[in-house]
């Protein structure tokens, strides 16, 4: 028997994200020094956070999810606050793993689902199915072949990591990783984690971009992706997907770690001045802070570009007109 060989197309549109991808992180790391930007770098894996768990249902808003991170009091479901906190005990350890490791994969699925899973750290005993919602996308494998196909992902991870670009083998694994669904819970919170280190270890500035709110922003696309790669028998689709998604969060990243913003326009370049980082601002607030009395005016020229090119967020996005509603700086 050979050895096991994950199968995927290598596409022109693959090829293509890919030398995009590689040129973007080479402009990314050319001009930016995000360890000298410590409250994007946070603020970005906070993103990274509240947006996976957003995917499985966790309803904490992004603010709450920044609160229970910075050690304040939040009001919500014990579990969901859990959720929160073990997944920052993950995300804060990103450059400790070792992607092709599978014991430190067990290991970190033990921080990810601390106090909240029996089987925290272990392979599923029992069956288990791939959800978007209510409706199961497909059955697992069963239980007992979980640690050989494991197994044999990760065998075939080494020996292709030499020749596979990362951004394709990353993409494979997270696809295979997830029809496999190798733990009781907290597959696809792992899924996206090691799909960032495997990224991260290859370039290290991928630890604090965002992935997962990429594909929070296009969850159904993502659930569609897997279930035609499931019909198909291979990850190509996936790969397409993935990388896609990819591709357009480095355009937003270039432009929040831009060193020169001559190119913005003058309202956004005073508002952002006028922002901290990590503060929730009021409109209200924010005109004063700009001597500014059209709220018409402040909205147009000021707020909804901003919001538009993703260099301020709302911290209740489902609600904008809500008026609880605050902003902060991305």
């Amino acid at each position: 028997m050979g050895k096991y060989k994950p199968p995927f197309t290598i596409t022109n549109k693959i090829l293509s994200h890919v030398a995009s991808i590689s040129e973007k992180i080479g402009r990314i790391t050319a001009i930016s020094n995000l360890e000298a930007k410590p409250h994007l770098r946070k603020n970005n894996r906070i993103k990274s956070i509240h947006s996976s768990l957003k995917i499985e249902a966790n309803s904490l808003t992004f603010g709450q999810v920044r609160d229970v991170i910075n050690g304040k009091t939040v009001f919500g479901e014990q579990r969901e606050i859990q959720e929160v906190k073990n997944a920052y005990a993950a995300y804060e350890r990103l450059s400790e793993i070792n992607p092709y490791n599978i014991r430190q994969l067990k290991q970190f699925h033990g921080i990810m689902t601390k106090y909240l899973v029996e089987e925290s750290g272990e392979f599923r005993s029992g069956e288990e199915g791939v959800f978007n919602g209510n409706q199961c996308i497909f059955m697992a494998p069963p239980a007992q072949l979980v640690p050989q196909l494991m197994d044999e992902l990760f065998t075939w991870m080494k020996e292709a990591k030499d020749n596979v670009h990362p951004l394709i083998l990353s993409s494979v694994f997270h696809y295979e990783f997830v029809f496999i669904h190798p733990f009781s819970d907290g597959n696809g919170r792992m899924a996206r984690l090691w799909h960032t280190a495997i990224l991260s270890d290859w370039k290290p500035v991928f630890e604090y971009i965002p992935i997962e709110s990429q594909i929070e922003k296009f969850q159904d696309e993502y659930y569609d992706a897997i279930s035609r790669c499931h019909v198909a028998g291979e990850s190509t689709i996936f790969i397409e997907f993935m990388l896609a998604q990819i591709d357009k969060i480095l355009d937003d990243i270039s432009v929040q770690i831009s060193e020169k913003n001559e190119y913005l326009p003058e309202a956004v370049q005073k508002l952002l001045e006028a922002m901290e980082y990590d503060v929730p601002y009021t409109s209200k607030a924010l005109m004063e802070k700009l001597g500014l009395s059209s709220k018409e005016g402040f909205r147009r020229n000021y707020l909804h570009p901003s919001l538009k090119m993703n260099l301020i967020q709302m911290t209740i996005p489902d609600k904008p007109n809500s008026r609880n509603q605050r902003y902060v700086k991305s």
